[in-house]
């Protein structure tokens, strides 16, 4: 028995819908009413009544409701203070953030800190979207970082979670350049000669970024696939190594730009700018926390 079917229950029995206790969740619908199964099979019997709308707790569901919320509460008290005898000395955060911006975005964010806070102590938890996500949903950072296009949203509830930019990102095709000091791979590429692509998983945020651009383009470059990873430093070393084209953040090759080892594969309407978003749950309300956010907010980008 895990954990978050017991949360899962409880968010069903709150929303008393399957779709909206599943948005909540973070988790698609199909993968919600597994996971309820599964609970119900632990239990040994149904915890809810499908046949009525809304979804209705039977009656093992309203007996097994009374208990959740005690041991989900006495669980995560209990984890409360074991993670503040464990908290790092001094003013800490634990971060969670892709791994692209945990090497390119945060050492440098971390080092701007210092002239309004001193020392800033931090543990940095380098994870994928949804494991980010969890992170902060159960508790296990203060601050979150992901990416953000307003057609791709995160699901987080925004009366919970409170959220500030902090960037702008361009995610845009590069490529080797040529002895010409041309992309070696051009878009859109033709269909006798298909560029070699670097690509993303489909399930990744930035493999979805770029699934998104090139839909909205009216002529379809002609790709594909040689490679596919769902870190960016993977596909800007097969980049480096001439093997493709691939969508990159700017923020991960500006100095290979800048030094003529990289170049724009097309033009900017290859481009896609997204949102660098930092995130929290609101209920956390650390004196040191809530003085950070406020700095935050206060020095946040202007958005055209």
């Amino acid at each position: 028995m895990e954990i978050k079917w017991i949360e899962d229950f409880v968010a069903l029995a709150q929303y008393q819908s399957f779709s909206r206790a599943a948005e909540y969740r973070n988790v698609t619908q199909s993968g919600f009413s597994r996971r309820i199964r599964q609970l119900e099979q632990w239990v040994g019997a149904e915890l809810i009544d499908r046949s009525s709308f809304p979804p209705a707790l039977t009656p093992a569901g309203q007996l097994f409701r009374e208990v959740a919320d005690d041991i989900l509460a006495k669980l995560f008290d209990t984890r409360a203070v074991i993670r503040t005898e464990q908290r790092i000395a001094g003013k800490s955060l634990q971060i969670c953030a892709g791994h692209t911006i945990a090497l390119n975005f945060l050492p440098p964010w971390l080092k701007a800190l210092a002239p309004q806070f001193g020392e800033v102590r931090a543990r940095i938890i380098p994870a994928n979207v949804h494991d980010s996500i969890l992170a902060l949903v159960n508790g296990n950072c203060e601050l979150m970082f992901a990416y953000h296009h307003p057609e791709l949203p995160l699901h987080l509830d925004a009366t919970r979670y409170e959220h500030i930019t902090v960037g702008i990102d361009t995610l845009m095709p590069a490529s080797k350049p040529n002895h010409r000091s041309s992309p070696e791979f051009r878009l859109p590429g033709t269909k006798k000669e298909p560029l070699p692509l670097i690509s993303y998983s489909e399930t990744s945020y930035f493999g979805r970024c770029q699934a998104l651009l090139l839909k909205q383009q009216e002529d379809a470059p002609s790709l594909h696939l040689h490679y596919e990873s769902d870190m960016a430093e993977v596909l800007k070393k097969f980049v480096m190594e001439g093997e493709g084209v691939a969508w990159l953040p700017k923020s991960t090759i500006e100095k290979e730009i800048d030094a003529g080892e990289l170049v724009a594969a097309g033009p900017a309407r290859w481009n896609m700018n997204i949102e660098l978003r930092v995130y929290r749950d609101s209920s956390n309300r650390s004196d040191f926390l809530d003085t950070l956010w406020h700095h935050l907010r206060a020095s946040a980008p202007a958005l055209s």
